[in-house]
């Protein structure tokens, strides 16, 4: 059963500035929707004009905007660094961010809303490929547990209001994700920007070595931001677990989850490779066996969402080759603002 996903909708992207979020406003943007516009608004305040953190601020901001859409795209995150060595602001932020929203939405009678989860939800020796009815069904990678734990939180306040209030909430739970305005930060940024600043500056710099971490052996999948993006709307319009309410598959755990990946595996070894061809770099890459290596495999079952009709679109290769374009484009003009 189809969502009415009319053009009149007021629709709040929370995180609009980040990588998911801006890719979910300009596809929204191709549909007709505008930030200053009467009918099919799109709703983007930025972090000074909306701390979401603070309840009483989104408590007014929604009462002011009305949204009737909600697209949770903001969270705290960042690569293994930084979730070991912040684990209390990973846990508190996420959990303020997503119970003020969710909360809020609810109580001002959003007709949908679509919070934005992560893979590493699921446990970290989880069978291959991963189910959605997997989670909480084993341990945690400890590397990033407490980012994991609120993200799970969030699941479970979804499902406790569709369950008992039968609000209108999905949870998509997202495979790696790549793409422009993704963090390239030297240590707190995930795999495919670590490794595009890694090889283009070694390639820029004529460096004769570049160092990775970990043994290059874990496997791994790769989402462009943009096929994320375009099956958030899809599967507002088209998924409505609340619709098809039954007691018994509720307390299953993965009645309003689901899972978005590609259907492409890599190595990270393989994966560095790829990337230092793009780059055009021709030194050695050593591996730093002492660096941890994460999750062994981690590769999402979307059964589920193929099975409703979408399939993602950007190979990992031509994904990588913009992704690093993009990259060159932001820093030369952060060169030119110097």
């Amino acid at each position: 059963m189809s969502f009415e996903f009319n053009s009149e909708e007021n629709i709040f992207i929370a995180g609009s500035q980040g990588m998911v979020g801006s890719s979910i406003k300009r596809e929204l943007i191709k549909l007709g929707y505008k930030e200053n516009s009467i009918k099919g608004k799109i709703l983007c305040p930025t972090k000074a004009d909306l701390d979401l953190l603070d309840y009483q601020a989104v408590k007014n901001w929604f009462k002011k905007n009305k949204p009737s859409i909600v697209i949770i795209a903001a969270a705290k995150v960042g690569g293994i660094i930084a979730n070991s060595q912040n684990p209390f602001e990973f846990i508190v932020q996420n959990l303020k961010i997503q119970t003020n929203i969710i909360e809020i939405a609810f109580i001002n009678n959003v007709k949908k809303l679509l919070f934005l989860g992560s893979s590493c939800i699921y446990p970290k020796y989880s069978p291959q490929p991963i189910k959605e009815s997997y989670l909480l069904t084993d341990s945690l990678e400890p590397t990033n547990e407490f980012y994991a734990i609120a993200k799970i939180a969030g699941i479970k306040l979804c499902q406790s209001l569709m369950i008992q209030k039968q609000f209108n909430s999905i949870c998509i739970m997202p495979t790696n994700l790549y793409g422009p305005g993704d963090n390239y930060h030297h240590l707190n940024s995930h795999v495919i920007p670590s490794l595009i600043r890694k090889f283009y500056e070694a390639k820029k710099n004529n460096f004769n070595t570049v160092t990775c971490w970990g043994t290059g052996k874990p496997l791994r999948e790769f989402l462009h931001v943009d096929d994320l993006a375009k099956a958030s709307i899809f599967l507002l319009k088209e998924w409505n677990p609340v619709y098809d309410y039954s007691p018994e598959e509720l307390r299953e755990n993965s009645k309003s989850i689901i899972n978005v990946g590609s259907t492409e595996e890599v190595s990270i070894k393989e994966l560095a490779n790829k990337i230092a061809c793009a780059c055009n770099y021709k030194g050695q890459i050593i591996w730093d066996k002492d660096k941890p290596d994460g999750t062994p495999r981690k590769k999402l079952d979307i059964t589920k969402l193929s099975k409703l009709g979408w399939e993602p679109t950007i190979k990992l290769e031509a994904g990588i080759k913009s992704t690093i374009k993009s990259f060159e484009i932001e820093n030369n003009k952060k060169v030119l603002r110097k």
